[in-house]
């Protein structure tokens, strides 16, 4: 899609002089905008409402809103080429903009006859179409037919981003789930602006995606997962499809394969990758992680896995097979990744000899390099010669985002204790884990990006990801409820300037969408520390 400046400007029939004003400041939008002035007037989408666009190039925006509004409304809004309004009650889109945008930033205007929605590309524009869904009535959400009227408050605001990266990791290894339980969370996380999907497609107890060159790994590693489950994987076309999905909606995928650890799945499909498991002993690359502290013993050989104990596979780096492995592995995948990013993992390798994993993360730098991706990695990879080129992520120890940034590697920043969403609410939550904390909805709100890693300057940090691994769950009501509603603060968190942020003020928007979840379909954790309207 070309990034060229845009203006969408909607001219909808405006509500008679006998309509109450509304106020656009007290409207529940999540992420909270940069800047919002209210005019407490409003005006009402109908029936005769048409969609125009100014060129082919912006015609699937228009079809995007078109098709959000038919399943509730009931309107066939049709989406017309046209280069100026031809009436009163249109939708219009054209190419001018308010060039001192930030690149994923809008400017709405509402007025009683018309909504002008400008924005420097199309990812701003998509955000700002993300505002205009919560102007209007949760029910517009529903999956039926629902009764009028479809008012919005007028009004002017103008929103970006303060962060770069914003997004979710998806664990599909620990669990798997289907290609249409990933486009569910696509598009629940572009609804509130995230940018960024990670998919965990391997670990110790599943392979998830197909590799031609290793057929194994997917059709003998994928065929079970945590508790002896069928597993699964994708084909390489299935993914193709996915990440074609998420460009519809503008969120990256980025694929994580983890190594050098966590890699029991591909050593019971291949034998020639197995050495056997290290003992842990002197040099290894960390310290034990809480993970550790479960009471569950790894298995004692690599047969198949459906454990969720951590830290005690490897590969061998004195095996040539295994960098012949691995550089067709990241071949394969980021030749279907069209994002320029690939995650290596890197985490929790505790059996692997401290210069075995040093050895590891410098040579996955150049093969991901000669496949023109960048580096990512867990923060365990800043024990390597990372430099400005890798990018780090967060999780556990500051010491290692601290040794990351001296090398000059840049951060993403998803601590453990705050943002991870496999985390229980509280101990009657039934699913999730607590090895890191209890993650309450305003625990997991209620702090900054640039302050969490002390002395490390804003301009290290790229963003917030917030992962759910999967070994508690299973369905996708189940990854609903312990993603929502925590995750709308996370993508506020990433969004919002910080001194306009207060839990107080926070939890009273987050009230006014469980009425929107609810007609989403999600299954969301009712906390009792927020007051639901719904």
């Amino acid at each position: 899609m070309p990034l060229t400046i845009l203006l969408i400007s909607i001219t909808i029939v405006g509500c008679g002089p006998s309509d109450p004003p509304t106020d656009l400041t007290k409207e529940g939008i999540i992420p909270k905008p940069v800047s919002v002035v209210a005019t407490k007037k409003s005006f009402e989408l109908t029936a005769d409402s048409e969609i125009y666009v100014e060129n082919d190039s912006l015609y699937f925006l228009g079809k995007y809103l078109s098709d959000r509004f038919k399943t509730a409304t009931g309107f066939n809004i049709p989406v017309k080429i046209g280069s100026e309004i031809p009436s009163t009650d249109a939708i219009f889109l054209t190419a001018k903009s308010d060039q001192n945008l930030a690149p994923e930033g809008y400017s709405l205007i509402v007025d009683e006859d018309y909504v002008k929605l400008s924005a420097p590309r199309l990812h701003g524009l998509f955000n700002g179409l993300q505002t205009l869904r919560q102007l209007l009535p949760p029910k517009i959400e529903s999956s039926t037919l629902q009764d009028g009227p479809w008012k919005i408050s007028s009004g002017v605001i103008r929103d970006y981003p303060q962060y770069s990266w914003r997004g979710s990791m998806l664990d599909v290894a620990r669990h798997f789930f289907s290609v249409e339980d990933v486009k569910r969370y696509i598009d629940l996380i572009s609804y509130y602006k995230m940018n960024v999907l990670h998919l965990h497609l391997s670990d110790d107890q599943g392979w998830r995606i197909e590799i031609k060159s290793w057929p194994n790994l997917a059709k003998h590693g994928g065929k079970t997962e945590v508790g002896g489950g069928k597993g699964g994987f994708f084909t390489q076309e299935q993914y193709s499809d996915i990440v074609a999905y998420a460009q519809q909606r503008f969120i990256t995928i980025v694929p994580e394969i983890d190594l050098p650890g966590h890699i029991n799945s591909a050593l019971a499909s291949y034998g020639e990758l197995n050495g056997g498991i290290i003992v842990p002993g002197e040099g290894k690359t960390s310290d034990k992680t809480p993970q550790q502290d479960l009471g569950i013993k790894p298995p004692t050989s690599t047969t198949l896995y459906t454990g969720i104990a951590v830290g005690w596979s490897t590969l061998r780096v004195d095996k040539p097979v295994t960098f012949k492995f691995v550089e067709d592995v990241i071949r394969e995948i980021s030749a279907i990744t069209p994002g320029p990013y690939f995650h290596i993992g890197g985490d929790e390798a505790h059996v692997t000899p401290k210069q075995d994993y040093i050895t590891f993360i410098n040579k996955f730098k150049g093969i991901v390099k000669k496949n023109n991706k960048t580096m990512i990695g867990w923060e365990e990879i800043s024990q390597a010669n990372i430099d400005m080129d890798v990018m780090t992520q967060y999780w556990n120890k500051p010491k290692n985002a601290e040794r990351a940034v001296a090398k000059m590697s840049k951060l993403i920043l998803s601590p453990a204790k705050k943002a991870y969403l496999d985390m229980s609410y509280d101990s009657t939550t039934k699913l999730g884990l607590h090895w890191a904390a209890y993650i309450e909805v305003d625990r997991a709100y209620d702090w900054k990006l640039s302050t969490i890693l002390h002395g490390i300057q804003k301009d290290y940090i790229l963003g917030i990801e917030a992962p759910l691994w999967s070994e508690t769950i299973t369905t996708m009501d189940e990854l609903e409820f312990l993603a929502f509603p925590r995750l709308p603060g996370y993508a506020e968190i990433g969004w919002s300037p910080e001194e306009k942020r207060t839990w107080d003020e926070y939890r009273l928007r987050l009230g006014y969408h469980g009425a929107r979840m609810k007609a989403m379909g999600i299954d969301f954790y009712r906390s009792p520390k927020v007051d639901w309207r719904e």
